[in-house]
């Protein structure tokens, strides 16, 4: 895991000139402690040929700030396909998972009940407000079939054809059940 190519991005992005980062081990002095252990087992996966792609991990900077970056991990092979390497190609997303971060207190701290439901009906989003005024907790509900679990018989049909239609990115406003 020794590092044998940097670019300008990882530069900028990391604060370390490529003479300051060449020949010295990636894991062992730009990962935190935390992660050393599991990005070097996806670099170990990509020399063995398996890759990896969207693993998210903390990097330090040089000037001591930590950053998240996504990582995707390939196989590097010479021209007869032998491995010798890894070429790993990062991504910031700081400010995305901030942004992420805010979102998600919003949609929690709202004074209105708030859910999500993913393509298979799963609850995935169950506000503050949500738990308050139905009266389940968070564990209760994620991941349950919210149609099935949680709604009364009367409205299974209509709350599943709301649902459809969001799905397929058509609106309806002001759906009371």
């Amino acid at each position: 895991g020794r590092v044998n190519v940097w670019n300008k991005c990882a530069m900028r992005l990391i604060g370390y000139s490529t003479e300051e980062v060449m020949g010295r081990s990636l894991v062992q002095e730009f990962i935190t402690d935390d992660f050393k252990t599991v990005v070097q087992a996806v670099l170990n996966q990509a020399l063995a040929g398996d890759e990896t792609e969207n693993f998210e991990f903390p990097l330090i900077t040089k000037g001591g700030a930590r950053i998240e970056v996504l990582l995707n991990a390939t196989t590097r092979r010479d021209e007869q396909g032998n491995v010798i390497g890894v070429v790993g190609i990062g991504q910031d997303i700081t400010a995305r998972l901030a942004q992420e971060r805010e979102y998600s207190k919003l949609i929690d701290n709202a004074n209105a009940p708030i859910f999500g439901v993913d393509t298979f009906g799963a609850v995935n989003v169950w506000n503050k407000c949500a738990r308050k005024i139905v009266g389940y907790t968070l564990d209760e509900v994620m991941g349950q079939n919210l149609v099935g679990e949680f709604i009364t018989n009367e409205y299974k049909e209509a709350v599943s054809t709301v649902l459809d239609k969001a799905l397929k990115g058509e609106e309806t406003a002001n759906f009371e059940f």
